[in-house]
């Protein structure tokens, strides 16, 4: 496999990347964005991110399983499922340096927009050893979207791909891409809605929310070369991506979105029902890959 083929696989996982900053540009004209409208971004990444699991990973595992029982695929499914519940379990448990003002921050104190308090605070006060420490914790839910996109490009070059920049890109490929990108808007958003609260400027939070999804090119990359060499497992791949994946969306965003609208009526309930299925329309044409 070519170094060109992985560049392109990096720079298909960056771009992913600077589409989270994108959730940040909106406070370049608006002080802050409405319980409503927050619950609806957090359903529509829900409805993508479930929707190109089950539509494009897992279907396309299933095509690849060579035995009537996907072994490799369930596998798959559960190793992710167990990678991110048990780094979610050990991230809960540890303390980190960056301090509110009663003291240290164990991240478990802080639900689920614990880590973009963190990673705030750290972009505040501009501690490089804190920011490393930050990427570390963001890599758990980074680096699985990245997985995602590179099991997908895994025919690169082979015919049947769409002509991009003289690759033959598989159709696969490109729809996970875009879902990724549209997935990270509402997470860019979600990170810069505390750094807003602090009163960092625009184009900080906008690299605050790039920063915090730079493991998913890495990741992008990784998957890519373990599906190229090792095709047999490429089942175990998708399945991993997507197990990761759609574990995410109902243990953290739904979670997210629900605890967002707590005040709205009927709890914000409606506003994400109406966010999911704008989500899962979006990724409807995977079902004519």
């Amino acid at each position: 496999m070519s170094v060109e083929n992985f560049v392109f696989v990096f720079v298909a996982g960056l771009v992913t990347a600077l589409a989270t900053g994108l959730g940040a540009l909106p406070f370049f004209f608006v002080d802050d964005f409405s319980d409503r409208w927050n619950v609806a971004l957090w359903g529509v990444a829900s409805g993508i991110m479930v929707s190109a699991s089950l539509f494009g990973l897992v279907d396309e595992g299933l095509a690849y399983a060579a035995d009537e029982l996907p072994t490799l695929l369930i596998g798959g499914v559960i190793a992710g499922i167990v990678l991110v519940e048990a780094s979610d379990r050990l991230l809960d448990g540890a303390e980190f340096g960056v301090a509110d003002d009663d003291g240290d921050v164990r991240l478990g104190q802080e639900g689920g927009n614990s880590e973009r308090v963190l990673g705030a605070r750290a972009f505040a006060e501009g501690d490089l050893k804190k920011l490393v420490l930050i990427l570390g914790i963001l890599t758990v839910h980074s680096f699985p979207e990245g997985v995602a996109v590179g099991v997908s490009f895994a025919e690169l070059g082979l015919d049947g791909g769409l002509r991009i920049l003289g690759f033959s890109v598989p159709l696969l490929a490109v729809f996970m891409t875009v879902a990724i990108s549209i997935h990270n808007v509402p997470e860019g958003t979600a990170i810069a809605i505390p750094m807003r609260a602090m009163g960092l400027s625009n184009w900080r939070m906008v690299g605050a929310a790039v920063f915090s999804s730079l493991p998913q090119p890495i990741g992008a990359v990784i998957a890519f070369a373990f599906v190229t060499w090792a095709q047999a497992f490429l089942p175990f791949g998708f399945g991993f991506a997507a197990g990761a994946m759609v574990y995410l969306v109902v243990t953290e965003f739904i979670p997210e979105a629900l605890e967002t609208g707590a005040e709205l009526p009927r709890g914000g309930r409606l506003e994400l029902v109406a966010g999911v299925a704008a989500g899962v329309a979006v990724m409807l044409p995977l079902l004519f890959i």
